[in-house]
Parts: C-alpha cells; structure tokens; sequence
C-alpha cells in the first residue's frame, strides 16, 4: 500500500497488471476483505470500478479457491457494476474444478436470466465439471445438444469429452470424439495429446502412446518440458528403456529442452539394464546441455558399467 501511494504521489496510474498483483496478494494472504476494499478504492489510484477491475479480482479469489466469496460477491454487485459473459464464466471454471455441479448450474442459470449466453469457454467448464462429478452421461447430452443447436465446437469442448471418457476408462468413446475432433476440421493441441498419450501409457498400450507421440510432433506441436518427463515417469515404471528412448530422442529432435529430472530417470533405467553405451552417450549429451553431474548421476553410471562388469571403468 505504501508503495501504491508513492505511485499516486508521483503521478503513476494503476494498470490492471500491477492491480492483479496487488488483488493476489492480499487473496493469497487470506485477506480477502482487504482485497474487495481495495477493489472499491482504485478510483483513488487511477482506475475505475468497472467491468475490468471486477474481472481483475474475480479470477484472483478464484484461483486461490474463494469461489464461494467470489460468487457471492458478483451477486452483491449487480446492477453497480456491468457485468459480462467473462465473470459468469470464471466461476463456472472454478465450480467446475470442484466437481460442484449444483452451484456451477446455479451460476449458468443466473448467467441466461442476465441474458448473457454461453460461449465455448462457458461449455467447456460445464463439460469437464460434469466429468468430475462423474455424471458423464449429462456431459454427453449437453455436447449433442450443443450439436445440434449449431454452436460451434472448438477444441476445449472436444478435449473435454476426451477426458471425461478416459476418466471412465471408455477408450472407444474417447477415439469417438478424436476422430470426431479431426472430420470437423478442429484441431487437437498439446493437452489433447498429453492426456491421451498418459492415458494409453498408464493402461500399458505403449504402441498408442508412441503413435500419438509421432502425430502431436507431426502437426508441429511442441511437448512442453514437464510433459516429456510425465511420459517417460511411465515408460520407465514398467518397461525397458526402448520406448522411453524414443520419446527422449525424437523430443529433442525437435527442440524441447529435456529436464534435469528426465536425464537422471533415464540415466537410472538405462544402468539397471546395463546399457552402456547408450548409458554414457546420455551422460554426455546431459552435460552438453549444461546440466552438472552429482553424486546421484554418477551412482547411476558407477552401476551401469558395474552391471556389465565393466569395473575397470568405474
């Protein structure tokens, strides 16, 4: 606050960036109180109490899980402040994540009588909500009947059936709305590959897993770092380390950086079979990436050779 009247006295206007910072401070804090009064007081700092700034303090109550707060707040608002379809939907996606059903449907049903309609962000929340709550047959009847009123289906409200049918184990289902996804020109993106190549991992049916591998590289999606290590916690769990190879090769092939935490798994898997070659070439390309060796990188190699009988090197 001291610094936030230093601001005012020089002349300096509160953005929305530097309000956020601010609003989650004091959320994250449990000063949640504070917060809202902070909201009634940005006039003083540059702001207006308007449909932004709401949105500003919304999103952080609800990402520190003060959804009931931040529903109940909106509620208090109304009509002071204009509202938009942004808000409903930020505590419909906090509903959402708690498998909340009755209150996220409370909040869309506010949402139609403030005669704002749902968009494919508002659906998906819906969706993966009901998926939660493990009420997958009530996902499927609002996606067909999304369907059929003609709303425009983006990748969100896929992914979330893809989800919700692997939640469930239904595996035919989830190809069901892949293929579904591909023939109306949607397309998949890297949370929709991570969570069937997981999927097809965790039930062992490696040959999937690679295969969608190949395809998300194939569109030019990128895995993201903690991704690659999520796939090869997997692959090294239970098998050899051919599979998780070539997850490791073909990701740096196309430029994602490979975390410290991968090498040491795969430095791990590949001395317990005892390959060593392929043992110290991965010791190498390790350091080329500039990561160092510690005590526990040098144990996985010490074994490795061990292992071979190798221990003139070790």
């Amino acid at each position: 606050m001291e610094i936030l009247h230093d601001m005012r006295t020089e002349g300096v206007s509160l953005d929305l960036e530097t309000l956020s910072i601010v609003l989650d401070s004091f959320v994250r804090a449990h000063r949640v109180l504070k917060a809202i009064q902070m909201f009634g007081n940005v006039e003083e700092f540059g702001l207006k109490c308007n449909t932004e700034c709401l949105n500003v303090l919304l999103q952080c109550m609800c990402c520190r899980s003060h959804v009931g707060t931040a529903n109940s707040f909106l509620n208090s608002v109304k009509g002071k402040v204009p509202f938009d379809c942004m808000m409903y939907n930020v505590i419909i996606d906090r509903w959402s994540k708690l498998g909340r059903v009755s209150e996220t449907e409370s909040v869309l049903k506010a949402m139609l009588v403030d005669e704002f309609s749902p968009d494919y962000l508002t659906f998906s929340k819906l969706l993966k909500g009901l998926g939660r709550a493990s009420q997958i047959h009530d996902a499927v009847e609002i996606f067909e009947h999304m369907k059929e009123k003609g709303y425009v289906l983006d990748t969100r409200n896929y992914n979330a059936m893809i989800f919700n049918s692997i939640s469930v184990g239904d595996f035919d289902g989830c190809m069901k709305y892949y293929k579904s996804m591909l023939s109306n020109n949607c397309d998949p993106d890297v949370i929709t590959y991570t969570k069937l190549i997981v999927a097809f991992l965790k039930t062992r049916k490696v040959a999937n897993a690679l295969e969608f591998f190949d395809e998300m590289l194939n569109r030019g999606l990128i895995p993201y770092t903690g991704t690659v290590i999520s796939f090869l916690e997997h692959l090294c769990s239970s098998s050899p380390p051919y599979a998780a190879m070539l997850i490791y090769k073909k990701a740096r092939k196309v430029g994602c950086r490979v975390s410290l935490s991968a090498y040491k798994l795969l430095l791990m898997r590949l001395s317990r079979f005892g390959k060593c070659g392929m043992l110290l070439s991965m010791w190498d390309e390790m350091q080329e990436c500039d990561y160092s060796s510690n005590m526990e990188v040098y144990e996985y190699v010490i074994n490795g050779l061990c292992n071979i009988v190798q221990l003139e090197f070790s």
